[in-house]
């Protein structure tokens, strides 16, 4: 290898890095960031493939000849952070967040995401005793809940709500930082 192939190289395994560290920052999304297509996108999955049994290499097919695995759209992450506000010290929704929860309603009834169940995890930031904040995001996390069963009919069994407390921050540097306190929806498969 000559040094030219060697630094072409070093370059694109560090971009690659570089862009592997981008791909795994959590994005949070934030007030019009919140669209039914926007989390349509994050908390998509693919199915799983069925069993199409032994078939000694065919493949099933239409009529005419076409295949009948259609091209699937690329599944998201299966997993949201919202930025989902609350009266200070509670487990009362501000309307800023029963507005975005009106939005994550209709994603969740979208045909796109329709059969699929969901954790509602609460999160919290790391002032304040340990315990008091795991409590305080399952209420957070209760309540986001409950808002979306009731007010939109949201099947109830398709959520599950977890309170994770300060345990997972997304920002580390700064303990009090607002995206520390969100509520993250992960798509469960099956």
């Amino acid at each position: 290898m000559t040094k030219t192939s060697i630094s072409l190289l070093g370059a694109l395994l560090l971009a690659s890095a570089f862009g592997a560290a981008q791909a795994e920052t959590p994005v949070l999304l934030k007030n019009n960031q919140v669209t039914e297509s926007a989390l349509i996108d994050a908390l998509g999955v693919e199915a799983p493939k069925a069993d199409l049994g032994a078939t000694r290499g065919f493949k099933p097919s239409t009529p005419g000849g076409a295949t009948s695995a259609a091209p699937r759209k690329a599944a998201g992450p299966g997993k949201a952070n919202l930025l989902i506000t609350f009266v200070t010290n509670s487990a009362a929704l501000t309307n800023d967040s029963q507005t975005a929860l009106d939005t994550v309603a209709k994603a969740l009834q979208s045909d796109a995401l329709a059969g699929l169940t969901f954790r509602v995890e609460g999160h919290a930031d790391s002032r304040g005793e340990a315990e008091a904040n795991r409590k305080l995001s399952q209420q957070r996390a209760e309540a986001v809940v409950g808002y979306l069963v009731s007010k939109h009919g949201v099947l109830p069994e398709r959520l599950s709500p977890q309170g994770k407390g300060s345990v997972e921050p997304l920002n580390k540097e700064r303990v009090d930082a607002p995206e520390n306190r969100r509520v993250t929806i992960v798509t469960i498969r099956g």
